[in-house]
């Protein structure tokens, strides 16, 4: 990784000297008008949390442990249904992973052989539906999938006398955004069940239901990003009739954990992001650690995926940088010179380009090398360099897109316009 000296350039980065003869460029610049980053990185280096992982590793394993008992208890499928549900709901699916298979596996099967003891009503049916699905089983909803689930209740369309249990409905509105293509089931459902529950007066049901609703309507979890909903999902299963206090418990613990390892690796991005020293020689691009970096929590929120999290924020970062020196800063020219660089992975290639797309060219360059590097000893020395190499490519995306935005923005520029 080059030091941060090493990537010093002039104070006025959007006049960089240029050899090429794209008077326009050299002019002018063009500017995004990016606002600038509010995450100052002494703040970002403030955060620290004292739920450390070591310290209640042994609270969680207990707790596991007495949660792990409820699936040998549960009464019923409906009661196994909704366990893996809250689970899932929880962020908590990483610690039963083999007890959800091996329960999904037994509600599959007895689908499939028709030999299925769970209360039939669209509660139960939808989701057993949606978990089966979210976990990759094949399940059909019914219509023009064939014999499905929710034939007791759609015969052309959802029978509105059979669908009047407002959490039947949230959970048959979150099903229906696992439809595959040209699923009719689902795509009734997908209208009907937002237009029903948008006309219940939420004064004639519980308050928490009720705020269920909204949230649901608002934003559908397979729309969402789990982690960012688990806060949420917390406090709605302590406010439950039904709450299981150990499940409850180790909800509370692992979310504290799971915080104080993300902003540890927020802190050690924002250091590495402050060393590279590369948005004080780039005034032209987005400074964007902590979206970035969230994200790839959004990907991965897991403690033990900490080195893929920071790997990918900073594949994130590059990615907009890269994005903008397309798409604000560079001639067609320059990019035509930048993206054979990049094909060829040769800095001799740049040595002609402004100093500001030398950098971005040598910032992409040691990252990427530093992430195949990474992984090569974390994959036993397997050859990742390669395949990191092809990612940038012609014969990708990023290069060959970029040289497109390039002329669009070239024939506007010379076509007297500037465009933004």
């Amino acid at each position: 990784m080059e030091s941060k000296q090493q990537v010093q350039v002039a104070e006025n980065v959007l006049h960089c000297q240029n050899n090429s003869q794209d008077l326009y460029m050299i002019q002018e610049r063009r500017s995004a008008n990016y606002k600038p980053n509010i995450w100052k990185h002494d703040f970002l280096q403030s955060l620290s949390s004292k739920h450390d992982e070591e310290q209640y590793r042994g609270v969680t394993a207990k707790l596991r442990e007495e949660v792990q008992k409820n699936f040998g208890e549960a009464l019923d499928l409906l009661a196994t249904l909704k366990l893996v549900d809250s689970i899932v709901k929880l962020g908590l699916e990483s610690y039963f992973e083999e007890e959800i298979k091996q329960s999904l596996d037994i509600i599959a099967a007895s689908i499939k052989n028709r030999n299925l003891k769970v209360e039939e009503n669209l509660y139960a049916t939808a989701l057993r539906f949606k978990l089966l699905r979210l976990h990759g089983y094949e399940v059909s909803p019914g219509e023009n999938s064939g014999k499905g689930v929710f034939d007791g209740f759609f015969d052309g369309t959802f029978d509105r006398s059979k669908c009047t249990d407002v959490r039947g409905l949230i959970e048959l509105f979150e099903a229906s955004h696992l439809a595959y293509e040209g699923e009719a089931t689902l795509d009734d459902a997908k209208a009907f069940s937002p237009r029903i529950l948008t006309s219940i007066d939420s004064r004639t049901i519980e308050s928490d239901l009720a705020k269920h609703v909204v949230h649901v309507l608002e934003l559908p979890s397979h729309w969402g990003v789990l982690w960012f909903d688990v806060k949420w999902n917390i406090n709605a299963y302590e406010n439950d009739k039904h709450t299981n206090k150990h499940l409850l418990a180790l909800a509370k613990v692992n979310f504290n954990m799971v915080q104080a390892t993300l902003q540890k690796d927020l802190r050690d991005s924002s250091r590495w992001w402050r060393n590279l020293g590369l948005i004080e020689n780039l005034g032209f691009t987005r400074d964007r650690l902590v979206e970035s970096f969230l994200c790839a929590v959004g990907l991965v929120f897991e403690p033990k995926y900490s080195s893929f999290r920071k790997l990918l924020t900073k594949v994130i970062i590059m990615i907009l940088i890269i994005d903008d020196v397309y798409d604000v800063y560079g001639s067609l020219n320059e990019l035509q010179q930048f993206t054979e660089a990049v094909d060829r992975w040769d800095t001799r290639g740049v040595q002609e380009l402004p100093e500001c797309m030398k950098i971005c060219f040598q910032a992409l360059f040691d990252i990427t090398n530093e992430m195949a590097l990474e992984m090569q000893r974390e994959k036993d020395g397997n050859q990742v360099l390669p395949h990191l190499k092809k990612v940038h490519g012609r014969r990708h995306h990023l290069t060959t897109f970029g040289i497109s935005v390039g002329r669009f923005l070239q024939s506007n520029v010379q076509g007297g316009r500037m465009v933004r």
